[in-house]
């Protein structure tokens, strides 16, 4: 019976994986539904507790496949058979982790696309539209450098808190008709992994948590978190992710407004013209400009190119592997999200029709 569902298990997750489903009745029944019932239980639980829940399940997950490991080796069978049930074992253990990785949180990859909810236009994409955010960005960076620093960096736990009212405004400007709870920014056994590999944070699909590099600079903290709420929220998609982080932190203080500011700023400025490029990358003042030489300064400190290189292609595949096409390269789509997007006076999204 055992081995049956294993087969079953093993079937079900391939099946699922290779078979395209309806976006629009993920939108419905997943994003909206299922997983709008199980997220805000499930990051409540989570931040009940200082230690990741993520890092519970990897030791378990390991100590699990160590002990197939050994107790397939003790059988009395030969190498064959001993490598093929162990193979079988392993297949088995990650079509439970697939099918778990897709419920909690993963299927959200497959839902509508955010700019079908907003009064979205690609016409909006211009030079001109693109120098236009570029010139604000500067603008914010140079006249508030000195009020963020000067109001002091909060923790991880601070900055959390004067982020949630933000988040839920933001929420409810996008449209969504139930309200995803914030994650408590936690420290994890991957660290080192996060740090040699620049990554700056990770929303753990199993548990719905929050975890973040814990080396980041006081400044990049608001965004980072903002970032991973809004995966919390539902939005798997990176550049969704990043469009959502910037709309919390420009509801929230000026510190939040200034580190989002900041960790686009590199992408807006990219997307621009070589002329306009250096014109815009000249107007930029001291003080900002030594905050991205301070990030750049920690980065070549501590990543391993070639952990980075490798844990940027796997992830790659991963997001390719979750229909996101343009895979890593969908980080920098938020800026057709800010530019082709229309906003209200008071900086709401406009949507282009109403949430059902």
């Amino acid at each position: 019976m055992l081995r049956g569902l294993k087969i079953l298990l093993i079937l079900v997750a391939a099946t699922i994986a290779v078979t395209p489903l309806s976006r629009s009745t993920v939108e419905r029944v997943y994003s909206r539904g299922i997983y709008a019932a199980i997220q805000p239980s499930l990051t409540t639980a989570s931040n009940a507790s200082r230690v990741a829940w993520f890092d519970v399940a990897l030791l378990v997950a390991g100590a699990v496949m160590l002990a197939l490991v050994i107790a397939r080796l003790r059988g009395r069978h030969g190498w064959i058979v001993t490598f093929a049930t162990l193979a079988f074992d392993i297949m088995a253990l990650a079509a439970v982790l697939y099918l778990w990785f897709l419920v909690a949180w993963g299927l959200n990859y497959q839902r509508e696309p955010l700019r079908s909810q907003l009064d979205f236009q690609e016409s909006r994409i211009t030079q001109t539209a693109l120098r236009d955010l570029a010139v604000r960005a500067v603008a914010f960076l140079n006249q508030h450098y000195e009020e963020s620093h000067g109001r002091g960096w909060a923790d991880y736990e601070a900055t959390s808190d004067s982020l949630v009212p933000a988040f839920g405004q933001a929420q409810r400007q996008l449209g969504m008709q139930w309200t995803a709870a914030a994650g408590r920014p936690k420290r994890s056994i991957v660290d080192l992994y996060f740090r040699r590999a620049s990554v700056d944070g990770m929303t753990d699909p199993f548990f719905l948590e929050t975890l973040t590099n814990q080396s980041l600079l006081p400044f990049e903290r608001p965004f980072v978190v903002a970032h991973e709420w809004s995966h919390l929220a539902g939005y798997a998609d990176e550049s969704e992710a990043n469009f959502v982080a910037w709309l919390i932190c420009m509801r929230a203080d000026v510190p939040e407004q200034y580190s989002a500011w900041l960790s686009l700023y590199g992408t807006i400025v990219n997307a621009l013209a070589p002329a306009d490029r250096a014109e815009v990358s000249q107007a930029l003042e001291q003080g900002p400009r030594d905050d991205l030489r301070t990030i750049a300064d920690r980065v070549r400190r501590q990543v391993s190119p070639l952990t980075s290189r490798g844990g940027y292609a796997v992830y790659d595949k991963f997001l390719k592997a979750n229909r996101v096409q343009a895979g890593i390269r969908s980080y920098n789509e938020v800026i057709r999200l800010l530019v082709g997007t229309r906003f209200t006076e008071d900086g709401a999204p406009v949507l282009s029709t109403p949430a059902q």
